[in-house]
């Protein structure tokens, strides 16, 4: 038992660890699972095909409640370590759960990586190399083939190299983060180097900043929970890094539905509106208080996004 969650099998996790620390790093791998069993079986395919030379890495499932029968699906596997919580705690809290667990079992490095994701078997060796410069490290990610914004601007040559991330910034007038080079055909022009947010689609985080900061605010329970935490990290006088030299694919939004869906306008509204308040200066405060005032007057779910966040519902919320 871990807590009040279900070990759904034993492991020899522990054990692992004690007997690899003496030569390796301790690289902890964690997989959130909501109802995309198919998704995270193939994100594990490729994660089976990380060359793990130098390292010993560890796979951490939390499966956050599913009704599609993942659970005993991937109960089955015999290489990972599935964690099962009896509700949906969103991205911010299941992540958290295995944050824990691999804090308690002492690695040294922690990666959160989304289910609809593939990724390259070099990526984590690329991240590693960079861990003297930086404390959070982000790789590139590429749009997983089919899965771009704009489907029908590229050759078929193309596809796979089109970039979803490649370092970011937040703008602060519209309290949003912004991806470098987001629907660019990648020709190397993104270098690596220090940027202001890692993204939760992947980022590998020393496990001294989780010990220090804390972990995931389970406030924001879906998008902005990593902004949050690239924030209290660079306060904290920690480094981000974007490297140019791993490489995932994703499969974007396919866990909310899509972008554009309502799941995803209510968390996005309701978070921007956290976040802002929380960090923003004043002015821009209240012209973000004053942007979605106008917006949800003829939307609905941004009206629910507006009216939670004035009354403190947090988290999860059913709209």
């Amino acid at each position: 038992m871990v807590g009040s969650l279900r070990r759904l099998k034993p492991a020899k996790f522990e054990d692992q660890m004690i007997k690899s620390r003496a030569d390796n790093p301790i690289v902890a791998l964690v997989i959130l699972n909501f109802n995309g069993l198919q998704e995270t079986l193939d994100c594990l395919e490729s994660v089976r095909k990380i060359s793990s030379s130098g390292f010993l890495l560890k796979k951490i499932v939390v499966d956050n409640a599913s009704t599609d029968g993942s659970t005993e699906a991937l109960s089955k596997l015999q290489d990972i370590e599935l964690i099962s919580s009896p509700v949906n705690k969103g991205f911010s809290g299941g992540m958290n759960l295995g944050i824990n667990f691999a804090l308690k079992n002492k690695a040294d490095y922690i990666i959160i990586l989304n289910n609809d994701t593939i990724v390259d078997p070099g990526f984590i060796t690329h991240l590693l190399k960079e861990t003297s410069r930086a404390q959070i490290i982000s790789p590139k990610i590429y749009f997983a083939a089919g899965f771009e914004f704009h489907k029908s601007r590229y050759k078929k040559s193309e596809l796979g190299k089109i970039i979803w991330y490649a370092g970011a910034s937040i703008d602060w007038e519209n309290v949003i983060g912004v991806h470098s080079g987001v629907n660019q055909v990648d020709h190397g022009q993104f270098k690596t180097g220090k940027t202001a947010l890692a993204t939760g689609c992947c980022m590998m985080v020393s496990s001294a900043v989780f010990q220090k900061i804390g972990l995931f605010d389970e406030k924001y329970f879906l998008y902005l929970e990593d902004m949050d935490f690239c924030q209290r990290a660079k306060r904290a006088g920690y480094e981000i890094l974007f490297d140019s030299a791993s490489v995932i694919w994703h499969k974007n939004a396919s866990s909310a539905g899509g972008s554009g869906s309502m799941l995803q306008d209510y968390y996005i509204t309701r978070n921007r509106l956290l976040f802002g308040f929380k960090y923003a200066k004043l002015k821009t405060k209240m012209a973000l208080l004053k942007s979605v005032f106008g917006q949800s007057k003829n939307n609905s779910t941004k009206r629910k996004a507006l009216i939670d966040f004035l009354t403190f519902k947090y988290g999860k919320q059913n709209f």
